[in-house]
């Protein structure tokens, strides 16, 4: 079955998600990647593309980074913004209602983050859009899910929605950035009915020199 991610899709699914039932991505805590990645960077501007349910966004504000945080879903960013409310930050995050494939930020970022994001556009050309985004000296990590032999990965993610680690890297030029990050992994996360399944997932962090 191919997915569309446009903004349809992912209104219903947030719509549809449930916070209180295991394995719901509206209560995950934060991407385990995300605090390993940056924490020898000097907080500053961060851009979290594709934010969902807020955990990444919501736990760069509480180490001191001034955050913009994207969602094509309204819905998403109301469950966000009440997430970001109970936590009770000291620097407020900037939730922006943003259509990832057309959107333009208006700056430069000291990092750009995605997890997981899909926006209705294929995932490298997602990427790509998203590196013009990073200050020079700024950081780039992306997390994303990796593509296996399979349609479909353990937690029900279609092909278009995985990328290969290669691929990605591929993009990054040697010219303008230095690749700190490469790394596939698999980890047991929470299904829907509580028993784990499998995440198989591609991390790359890069420096950018442009």
């Amino acid at each position: 079955m191919t997915h569309s991610f446009d903004k349809a899709y992912w209104q219903q699914h947030w719509q549809q998600s449930h916070g209180d039932r295991p394995g719901s991505i509206a209560s995950n805590p934060p991407n385990p990647y995300l605090a390993r990645e940056t924490v020898g960077l000097t907080p500053g501007t961060a851009l979290d593309a594709g934010c969902g349910a807020g955990a990444e966004a919501i736990w760069l504000a509480s180490h001191g980074w001034q955050v913009t945080a994207t969602d094509i879903s309204a819905d998403a960013l109301t469950h966000a913004a009440d997430r970001a409310t109970a936590s009770r930050l000291g620097k407020p995050i900037r939730w922006v209602e943003a259509d990832l494939t057309t959107w333009e930020p208006g700056m430069r970022f000291d990092l750009v983050t995605t997890h997981y994001a899909h926006p209705a556009m294929p995932q490298l050309a997602f990427y790509q859009r998203i590196c013009d985004w990073v200050t020079p000296g700024g950081t780039l990590l992306i997390v994303g899910h990796l593509h296996t032999s399979q349609s479909t990965d353990d937690h029900g993610h279609p092909a278009e929605a995985t990328v290969a680690l290669a691929d990605i890297t591929a993009g990054l030029d040697a010219a303008d950035w230095d690749i700190v990050t490469t790394e596939e992994h698999q980890r047991p996360v929470p299904g829907p009915t509580g028993q784990p399944v499998t995440l198989h997932d591609v991390v790359v962090r890069a420096t950018s020199h442009r």
